[in-house]
């Protein structure tokens, strides 16, 4: 095998295949990036078992070469070395050639790496996704999506459904909806006509954090497919494989208050910062509690205290307030984490009394839904 490759584009296909390369494997191979070479281009491989990364490289995309004098082959080079090999090499060229004993020999300039490769026979067969069951959407309405839900997963591993994010997809809409049964983060947005139904599948969080650290901020389409345990999100030269999380993912919708008796109308920014100010001094606490009071006439007080540390107190401005007085305390770092993800100037929260969940909306009603249970003071 043997290829001679622009070196901006192997090391942006090698950052994205490291993503799914760990070093705790079970299988000492998938330590290792395979590496094929065919006349239509490059493709790298990294996996760890639960996600893997297939990142394509074309010979000629759009009249510009990337690839070039190419003999075809497989190897599969230690994850290890290779990525900061090429990272400093001198050129903007790689030559890249694999001889019959699997020596890899990785030519830029001047500089000579040799390195041993492995059979890419051993490397496991990823596996080949037939469904009917796939949809498209815009690349960075996916990433918007998943910034607006996963936050909310939950870290622990008692509950494992919990740690994934809940798609379904019926009547056109699609939803993805997160919680860790302290707060609930969901969005939903309509699918054009014509895509299929697609069975509720619950995908990792830690699965979508990677993915939306490759995928780029683009209109391109990325297609997503869905088969019993597998989901596999792919654009034109990324294939993104995950396995999907066992189980029933809780019913969530119930746990959406369907009236209020409190509404605030406040702008997201803020809200935002007062409440950041005053979780300064919650830090001690386990959940960094701090209290906001209506005080009528359009202001609420935010407050925080902690007997050893001290006070803090602010007022906030708001738009409107309409219905009961109210005192509630709640985590700052959930209401951050959730005016943080709605990316609107303005936002609605409506309150049904002090020791119920309450809801924070954009206030134009795009359908972004963020929850949050209050925490009990005495």
């Amino acid at each position: 095998m043997k290829f001679i490759i622009q070196r901006d584009q192997l090391i942006e296909s090698v950052q994205d295949v490291m993503k799914a390369i760990s070093s705790r494997t079970v299988i000492p191979i998938l330590t290792g990036m395979k590496i094929e070479a065919r006349q239509h281009g490059i493709t790298l491989t990294g996996s760890d078992s639960d996600i893997s990364i297939e990142s394509y490289i074309p010979a000629e995309d759009n009249g510009i070469v990337n690839v070039e004098q190419i003999e075809e082959g497989n190897v599969v080079l230690h994850a290890k070395y290779f990525p900061d090999i090429v990272r400093k090499l001198p050129e903007k060229t790689v030559e890249l050639e694999v001889d019959e004993s699997l020596k890899v020999t990785i030519r830029s300039g001047k500089a000579e790496f040799n390195l041993n490769g492995q059979d890419a026979e051993e490397y496991p067969h990823l596996p080949k996704l037939q469904t009917d069951d796939s949809f498209e959407m815009p690349t960075d309405l996916l990433k918007s999506l998943i910034k607006q839900t996963v936050f909310a997963v939950s870290t622990m591993e008692t509950r494992p459904i919990l740690t994934g994010v809940h798609f379904k997809l019926e009547n056109n809409t699609l939803n993805f909806t997160a919680t860790d049964s302290h707060r609930l983060a969901s969005r939903e947005i309509p699918i054009k006509e014509g895509q299929s139904e697609l069975p509720s599948v619950v995908v990792p969080g830690k699965s979508l954090n990677e993915l939306n650290k490759i995928l780029d901020d683009t209109e391109e389409m990325v297609e997503i497919s869905v088969t019993n345990n597998q989901i596999l999100f792919r654009t034109k030269h990324l294939n993104f494989l995950s396995r999907l999380l066992d189980g029933n993912y809780p019913e969530t919708s119930r746990l959406i208050p369907d009236h209020s008796k409190t509404v605030i109308h406040v702008k997201t920014k803020e809200l935002l910062s007062t409440i950041d100010r005053a979780s300064l001094l919650a830090k001690e606490e386990r959940n960094n509690v701090v209290r906001l009071t209506t005080k009528g006439d359009q202001l609420v007080e935010i407050t925080s205290n902690s007997p050893e540390v001290g006070t803090v107190a602010e007022e906030v401005n708001v738009q409107s307030i309409e219905g009961e007085e109210l005192k509630i305390s709640f985590s700052s770092k959930y209401m951050i984490d959730a005016l943080k993800a709605i990316e609107y100037e303005e936002v609605k929260i409506e309150f049904t009394g002090a020791m119920r969940p309450f809801i924070i909306r954009p206030a134009n009603d795009d359908p972004i839904t963020q929850l949050i249970l209050p925490v009990r003071t005495y």
